[in-house]
């Protein structure tokens, strides 16, 4: 029997205003990764998510992002590594004191937006995510794209790498994902992403954009919060998985 994480992006809100449904989608997904203040979330919000969390027994990750509150961490910048390295330690820093006052702790490290995109062919960008982990706990596994520099690099400095895929965003015939900018970037036909969630737990494929069978070999699978419809959706997908045989568990 094969076995598949679920992640999902949470805490993306900031002061009254709340882009995902945390309560209902830590109710499915088996990991969380939490906005840590820079694309998205306060402190009052990281605290309320880690909370839920330890309680639904679902590992908190932190999502760490450049510094761009104004464009939700999805525009392209250019930060010298050593600044890098620094602010994604920092955003470590403050999930984990929340994490922990909820009896748990920050468990693996997955950069959003702009910054996952980049450290897929940036070594240099992906040298300065690496070294803010290690700077804030080097037993932090990361997430990211197979393939992509930044599992390259963080195999090499020595922590631990998880390959993950995802169900709602299209893939380019390289196994990048598809720029949000160009049509069909993101999957929204739910029949389309709980096949594709199958076939990723089950295959470890899933069809490009172009149409080519990619080969994606991933423990860990993204939904992504902010999608309509999102929490029915996670529903589904994990019924689906279920019903196919695939054990649906957080990544040792």
């Amino acid at each position: 029997m094969s076995s598949i994480d679920l992640n999902a992006d949470l805490g993306e809100g900031f002061g009254r205003w709340r882009l995902t449904d945390d309560e209902q989608l830590l109710s499915v997904v088996t990991s969380a990764n939490v906005a840590c203040g820079f694309h998205a979330g306060d402190a009052v919000t990281m605290r309320r998510v880690c909370g839920l969390a330890a309680e639904r027994g679902v590992r908190i990750g932190a999502q760490v992002s450049y510094r761009d509150l104004a464009g939700f961490g999805r525009r392209a910048m250019d930060v010298p590594p050593a600044e890098l390295a620094a602010e994604v330690a920092y955003q470590i820093g403050a999930l984990e004191v929340f994490a922990r006052a909820a009896g748990t702790r920050v468990s693996y490290v997955k950069p959003h937006g702009a910054l996952y995109n980049r450290v897929v062919r940036d070594e240099e960008q992906a040298m300065g995510v690496v070294d803010g982990v290690l700077l804030a706990d080097a037993s932090l596994p990361v997430l990211g794209l197979p393939g992509s520099r930044l599992l390259e690099v963080a195999a090499k400095a020595g922590l631990p790498t998880v390959a993950e895929a995802f169900a709602d965003r299209a893939y380019t015939e390289e196994g990048t994902l598809v720029p949000r900018d160009r049509d069909g970037a993101v999957v929204t036909d739910p029949v389309a992403v709980v096949e594709r969630s199958v076939a990723l737990a089950r295959t470890g494929t899933v069809v490009s954009h172009g149409g080519e069978i990619l080969e994606v070999r991933a423990r860990s699978l993204c939904l992504h919060g902010d999608t309509p419809g999102a929490v029915e959706l996670a529903r589904r997908v994990r019924a689906r998985l279920v019903a196919a045989g695939v054990r649906v568990e957080a990544f040792a």
